[in-house]
């Protein structure tokens, strides 16, 4: 009887192993606070994310989620996971690459929206290159559409793709708001016909914007759909146009117009990460793990 209990007593008293693939289920719900956009960008379906956190609520005992008005929300317990989750992953990847990745070298071609290619992906590059210098990389910005195609053609390796939320070839990283957006102060958004700037004709904005400008019966004209960014930018901070963005990418020094300003709603857009359907070179795998660090960084620190 004595050895029974003292057997009892060991197997109780032994540590229980976390399940990796349920921490990064419950790391990209946290990261979208949506279980649908984490199911995208796991290839799952929504019923399955939600029954692998609720595995993992019932390991711990308790919640880590709670639903508001804006989604999905970290409970206290959540919070508590959230870091140690996201190190314990980072190190699972980081042991699973260096014994059994090749060596990571040679060129890689990252395809970015205008939109996307200054503040944002910097950091993420800066990163990338410190810690493979062997990699030559190369940067191609160009418009949503065009970078799809450029893609098809193997004329990048990878390539980040704003598109309306829904079917997609890609990972979804995250779903955005795309918002109106003016210079500070600005008038712009009172003139007849809406002055606006879409910086290329191929924008992948375009075609929902122009719906909801119809669909509101309100007059528009193209100020400039030239391919530039900073060009589109000045035009903005001018207030000679307005334009759209994705609201995390609206710089500090132009404003988000408000319901108030009488421009109609505009749809949600996903950040895809497309991928040729063949095996990655370790070059183009390893930007891409850091695309979707970084990205969760930056939603973090919004």
């Amino acid at each position: 009887m004595l050895i029974i209990i003292g057997i009892s007593n060991h197997n109780a008293a032994m540590t229980r192993n976390l399940d990796i693939a349920l921490l990064r289920t419950f790391l990209a719900v946290a990261d979208r606070a949506s279980m649908t956009a984490a199911g995208n960008a796991l290839h799952l379906t929504q019923s399955a994310v939600s029954q692998q956190v609720a595995r993992l609520e019932q390991a711990f005992g308790k919640p880590l989620f709670f639903r508001d008005r804006r989604g999905l929300r970290l409970t206290p317990a959540g919070e508590r996971l959230l870091g140690k989750a996201r190190r314990l992953l980072s190190l699972n990847d980081e042991i699973w690459a260096d014994m059994t990745t090749r060596r990571v070298e040679g060129p890689v071609r990252l395809g970015v929206p205008f939109d996307l290619a200054g503040a944002f992906i910097a950091p993420i590059l800066k990163s990338y290159a410190q810690a493979f210098p062997q990699v030559e990389i190369s940067l191609v910005c160009a418009s949503s559409p065009d970078l799809a195609r450029a893609l098809a053609n193997g004329e990048i390796d990878l390539a980040l793709v704003e598109e309306p939320v829904g079917a997609s070839t890609g990972e979804c990283l995250v779903v955005e708001r795309l918002v109106w957006v003016g210079a500070k102060g600005g008038q712009a958004y009172l003139k007849t016909p809406l002055p606006v700037s879409m910086v290329a004709e191929t924008c992948a904005f375009r075609p929902a914007v122009l719906a909801a400008l119809r669909d509101q019966g309100r007059e528009w004209r193209t100020v400039f759909e030239n391919g530039s960014i900073d060009a589109t930018t000045a035009t903005v901070t001018t207030d000679l146009a307005v334009t759209t963005w994705l609201a995390f990418t609206v710089p500090q020094h132009l404003d988000i117009l408000p319901v108030e300003a009488g421009l109609p709603p505009l749809p949600s857009f996903a950040i895809n990460l497309r991928m040729p359907e063949r095996d990655a070179a370790p070059a183009t795998a390893e930007l891409a793990r850091h695309i979707r660090e970084g990205l969760a960084r930056t939603r973090l620190a919004a």
